[in-house]
Order: structure tokens, then C-alpha cells, then sequence
């Protein structure tokens, strides 16, 4: 079967190839690290974009005005792997009646320390406000959804849950 040069044959060659992928990685991190040649960054300016300054402010009350409570059901099926609108709490806390309820005020529902500091009440302009951007509305909330970043399908939400609300 083998004898005893197939075997060495075959441990040089599995050493060798070891030793080279070794020397490499070596090489490779002499090259390319960062440390060993100082400072490698460059800054890049850019013109200011302008951002802010220009922007146009919308009317949320004109939006809300012509909202559509079926599209807004159809944007709801986002929210609707964690939220239900028949009074029964899932993932998240039932959103039945939430425009115009309590910030955190769903009876045996363990709201995020984020949520339970805030007061005030569910306004159509605080539904937005959040529904734009969960973790930038309430630093630390649990809620894991991105936002709506369309003024327009956070209005159509909002009167769909107007719509359901009991």
C-alpha cells in the first residue's frame, strides 16, 4: 500500500502548503495593516450639502386631512406581525384606540422604560412623529422597527387606526 516515502512524500506536502499559507497570512499583514504604517486615512471635504436649512415644512394637518384609511391598511400589514387592532396584545401592546390614548397606557403590557417616561397622549402629531423613527422619538425603546419615512403612509396609518379604533 504505501511505504514509508509516499508518507513523508505526503506530510511535506501537507507541511509545506501550511507553511506557505503561514508565511502569507504573515506577509499579507505586514502589508496591509494599518498600525504598522501610521496614520492611513485621508480626509475627504465636501461642500455643504445644505441639508436642513432649505427644507420645505410640511403641514401635518393638510396630509391628515387627505389620508386614506385602505391604504393605510395596507401599510398597516408592516406593523401588523407585531401590533393587532382587536383589543388583544401580541409582541407589541394593541394599537385599538390608540390616537388620543396615553403614551404606555395599555393595561398588562410591559412597555420599554423609553415609552413609560414619556407623557402626554397619542396625537396624530406624536403618532408621526414616532412612526417616522421609533429609536430616534424614544432613545431605547424595544421597538425594533426601522419607521415610515413617508409623511404621507404615516397619515394613512394613522386614520386607519382611526378607522378599527372602538
Amino acid at each position: 500500500m504505501f511505504d514509508t516515502m509516499t508518507l513523508t512524500k505526503i506530510a511535506a506536502g501537507v507541511f509545506g502548503a501550511w507553511l506557505v499559507l503561514l508565511l502569507g497570512k504573515w506577509a499579507g499583514e505586514e502589508i496591509y495593516h494599518a498600525d504598522a504604517h501610521g496614520e492611513a486615512s485621508y480626509v475627504i471635504e465636501v461642500a455643504d450639502a445644505g441639508g436642513d436649512d432649505g427644507g420645505e415644512e410640511i403641514d401635518f394637518a393638510a396630509v391628515m386631512a387627505e389620508a386614506d384609511a385602505d391604504s393605510g391598511s395596507k401599510v398597516f400589514r408592516k406593523c401588523a406581525a407585531c401590533h393587532k387592532v382587536d383589543g388583544t396584545n401580541a409582541v407589541g401592546p394593541h394599537l385599538d384606540g390608540v390616537v388620543g390614548r396615553d403614551i404606555a397606557a395599555v393595561d398588562g403590557f410591559g412597555y420599554s422604560g423609553a415609552l413609560t417616561s414619556l407623557e402626554g397622549d397619542w396625537t396624530p402629531e406624536e403618532l408621526s412623529a414616532f412612526l417616522e423613527s421609533p429609536k430616534g422619538y424614544a432613545p431605547g425603546t424595544t421597538m425594533g422597527f426601522a419607521g415610515l419615512r413617508k409623511v404621507e403612509d404615516r397619515a394613512d396609518v394613522i386614520a386607519y387606526l382611526q378607522s378599527v379604533s372602538n
